[in-house]
């Protein structure tokens, strides 16, 4: 069974890898680091994990483990991602796969020179049943020639100081919500190109939404809008219009959460229904099959640089600069650099916890009852 350790106590573990675990048993996670042992210790208690490790550096190198799963801030995982291949493990890295396209092709030439490892990132969306029937429907030319996408993913981030705001750990809407449009627009057409982008910033540099433009190869055009935080409150829906018939999906990045599947053209209108098991659990057999067995899989490290391209565009287009990589401090093996070093956070005052839960529960995917009602943000 394929042992993985976790880097960082980020509350998305849970129901992302260690429930999908148990529930498949492809997979079993035997430990997790975190940069306040403290935490990583209750972290593991309430996860059922065995061991804890004293830092990220102590985990690549233990032995015992055959994987790493990376959920850390955006502007980590390149760095981590390397590290662990170089460490000789397997990688499992949440989205985006890095900072910007330059650092996704570091990390694809990385991975090229450790052909016997696995590098994955964790769009798990891509591994359900629904989304590979949308891609077949529109390849097979049922729609006809594909004149406008429209894919969309917005929902209500607003708790102060999350970290998906901060731009010294490469966040923002685009990277948080619209790296999910991105990726499935680049399965229903290949080849966008980035016309224009438009942003609503919660800061200097940060966007809480954006609204982006595409032209596509055959003559189409695409839209893709992603929010965290503006009026438009919940929002999860893809549609693609052709010459001749059109394709609609409700939810299509968690269908295991209700989706609707909706396709029109001269014969009539037809709705197809999908497996409501979790997109997690399909992803980590993915990943254990590719590991074990060789299988080929989809979202590859020379996937992601495509689209990180567009991502970094998408920012170029609406003025903004492009995320990068969050500086990592060396190992300290005296143990003398404390949190507050300027090594470990260029600004400490603004830069609390570089490994703190990132790539959190997305209330649209993982609806949160108890959450109160955001602010209005336009």
């Amino acid at each position: 069974m394929l042992k993985i350790g976790v880097l960082g106590a980020a509350k998305i573990a849970p129901r992302a890898l260690i429930k999908p675990a148990r529930r498949t048993g492809r997979a079993e996670v035997v430990a997790v680091a975190a940069r306040d042992v403290d935490r990583a210790r209750a972290y593991a208690k309430k996860n059922k994990i065995p061991r804890v490790l004293d830092s990220y550096e102590a985990l690549l190198a233990d032995p015992e483990l055959d994987a790493v799963y990376i959920p850390l801030p955006n502007g980590l995982h390149g760095h981590w991602t390397i590290a662990a291949l170089a460490a000789g493990k397997h990688v499992l890295c949440e989205k985006p796969f890095t900072a910007n396209a330059d650092e996704a092709r570091q990390v694809a030439e990385a991975a090229a020179a450790h052909p016997g490892l696995v590098v994955m990132e964790a769009f798990h969306y891509e591994y359900h049943p629904m989304t590979r029937r949308l891609v077949e429907i529109v390849q097979s030319g049922e729609l006809g020639i594909i004149k406008e996408i429209d894919i969309a993913f917005a929902a209500p981030l607003a708790k102060p100081g999350d970290i998906r705001y901060r731009l010294d750990l490469a966040g923002g809407a685009m990277m948080d919500m619209g790296c999910y449009p991105i990726s499935l627009l680049r399965l229903l057409a290949a080849g966008p190109r980035v016309t224009g982008a438009a942003a609503k910033l919660s800061s200097p540099g940060v966007d809480r939404a954006m609204d982006a433009r595409f032209s596509l190869p055959e003559g189409g055009t695409a839209r893709v809008r992603c929010s965290m935080f503006s009026t438009s409150i919940l929002r999860l829906h893809a549609e693609v219009i052709g010459s001749e018939g059109s394709l609609t999906v409700f939810n299509p990045f968690a269908p295991q959460y209700g989706h609707r599947v909706r396709i029109e053209n001269a014969s009539g209108t037809r709705r197809e229904k999908f497996s409501r098991r979790a997109t997690y659990d399909y992803q980590l057999e993915a990943f254990a099959a590719a590991v074990e067995d060789g299988a080929p899989f989809p979202t590859t490290a020379v996937d992601a640089i495509r689209t990180m391209e567009l991502i970094d565009a998408t920012y170029v287009a609406a003025g903004l600069p492009i995320r990068q990589p969050t500086t990592v401090a060396p190992p300290d093996p005296a143990g003398t650099r404390t949190d507050a070093d300027p090594a470990v956070h260029p600004n400490p005052a603004t830069h609390p916890d570089p490994d703190a839960p990132t790539n959190q529960p997305n209330p649209a995917l993982h609806p949160d009852p108890d959450a109160p009602a955001p602010p209005k943000g336009d």
